[in-house]
């Protein structure tokens, strides 16, 4: 699980990085997912580590929510102030959520077919 997790926070990194070099105005977090996406696709999905870990993360996926919230309610000018970088990550966001989502399903489903 550790390794997964440091699998995860590298690509996060990763993201970070590439938005400050670039001066890009998207999240480096969201850069990340894209970049985990693209590596996800090219080793054709995650090892069962990585799956298992993605597991319990989206288990306790609310929790996450409760810092959120609060940081939205702290800071609503500078929301405010950042409207489109916010509204574009939310948009890349969801659509790369989407995206893997349909992709680990689609792999899900043709591997039970295969085992079948």
């Amino acid at each position: 699980m550790i390794a997964a997790l440091a699998t995860l926070l590298a690509f996060q990194l990763a993201g970070e990085a590439l938005r400050v070099a670039l001066h890009l105005p998207v999240p480096g977090p969201v850069i990340g997912m894209a970049l985990l996406l693209v590596w996800l696709i090219i080793r054709r999905g995650p090892g069962e580590p990585l799956r298992h870990t993605s597991g319990t993360l989206l288990q306790n996926l609310s929790l996450m929510f409760v810092p959120a919230g609060t940081g939205v309610m702290l800071h609503v000018g500078r929301l405010a102030d950042e409207a489109w970088p916010i509204a574009i990550a939310l948009v890349a966001s969801t659509v790369l959520g989407i995206v893997a989502a349909g992709l680990t399903l689609h792999r899900l489903t043709r591997h039970k077919k295969d085992a079948q």
